[in-house]
């Protein structure tokens, strides 16, 4: 799919799907920052239910102390990502399960291919609003996720993929992958504040799932 379908929505990178990438540690996308990062959130089948079911409703994002506002459903014209093979290539495949329209017990949408939302971020005394637009959703019997893509005036420009697995062994795992780099030539001059902010947020990220903190 061409970006120019994204008109009314664009995100700010072209590496698309590009968390989807087996290789993406090795190489990511030129000049962009990648990162990977697991914990285990438990066992068994509730524990992946519960986990998926607040992760696909901005669990993740509100429960590291966010507010999600602004959410739009979107245009329809949605980038479902590519599927990759185990040695980088893209695969033959291309089809992607999308979930259907449900909504979490207060009525918030699930995560759907192609929703926007601005990501309200407190930083000490200020507050940043981080837009960004859903560009891939995981629909699968043990593994359900979704990645998101920056907007103009998101301080990063780059993608963020959050994904809960639950493994042969019954155990039930979040992982977090993402690259990026400064958005502006402004964001670039403070660019080890954003990478300790981004560190401090992806540390509550990791945490917000897990049965210890609620979910």
């Amino acid at each position: 799919m061409r970006r120019a379908t994204f008109t009314d929505a664009s995100v700010t990178y072209g590496a698309i799907g590009g968390t989807l990438a087996p290789d993406l540690m090795i190489y990511p996308p030129k000049g962009h920052r990648p990162a990977e990062h697991t914990v285990r959130l438990g066992s068994g089948d509730e524990r992946f239910r519960i986990a998926s079911a607040s992760l696909m409703s901005w669990g993740v994002q509100r429960g590291s102390g966010m507010e999600v506002t602004d959410l739009e459903i979107g245009t329809g014209m949605q980038y479902a990502g590519i599927v990759f093979d185990e040695d980088g290539t893209p695969s033959a495949d291309q089809s992607h399960p999308v979930n259907e329209a449900t909504f979490a017990e207060d009525g918030t949408p699930y995560i759907a291919n192609g929703m926007t939302a601005k990501l309200k971020i407190q930083v000490g005394p200020m507050s940043v609003l981080a837009p960004v637009r859903v560009v891939y959703v995981i629909d699968e019997p043990n593994r359900i996720g979704f990645a998101y893509g920056t907007m103009v005036g998101h301080p990063e420009s780059g993608e963020e993929s959050f994904v809960v697995e639950k493994h042969d062994d019954d155990s039930v795992w979040l992982t977090i992958r993402s690259f990026s780099q400064p958005s502006t030539w402004k964001y670039r001059l403070v660019a080890p504040f954003l990478r300790f902010q981004q560190a401090k947020i992806t540390k509550k990220y990791l945490h917000a799932l897990h049965p210890s903190a609620g979910a």
